[in-house]
């Protein structure tokens, strides 16, 4: 263990929710939809897990408190492809990358599987879907 690799949180470690019984109610479907959007995430994100576990804790009842220190989980995508760049096959090469936060959770790049001839708008639209 002494070797290994470290890697950082998107949230600190040390518990700062509480249950906050005197707080302003939020809308619960809203941290609900949230915590949800990202819990897929923690089967191959283990450092991500402590911060969502600890912020699904307060589903029942979430308040300003609870939305607020999990600001930190705004999940954002990009997505990217040039049109026709590879000069052997004309295919275009598509990309993105979804980051957590302020964490890159995941990105991909990849040729794609059809010839996207008519416009680089349709070379997006299929990076996109994919």
């Amino acid at each position: 263990m002494e070797t290994g690799d470290t890697v950082g949180t998107p949230m600190e470690i040390k518990d700062k929710l509480d249950l906050d019984q005197n707080g302003t109610l939020v809308e619960a479907r809203k941290y609900r939809s949230m915590i949800g959007a990202i819990m897929y995430l923690t089967s191959s994100r283990p450092d991500i897990l402590n911060a969502t576990c600890l912020c699904a804790r307060y589903q029942a009842k979430p308040t300003e408190k609870h939305l607020k220190e999990d600001s930190g989980f705004e999940l954002t995508g990009f997505s990217d492809a040039d049109y026709t760049g590879c000069k052997d096959t004309f295919k275009s090469t598509s990309g993105g990358a979804q980051i957590l936060g302020e964490k890159l959770v995941s990105w991909s790049s990849k040729k794609q599987e059809m010839y996207c001839g008519s416009s680089s708008a349709e070379a997006e639209y299929v990076s996109l879907s994919a």
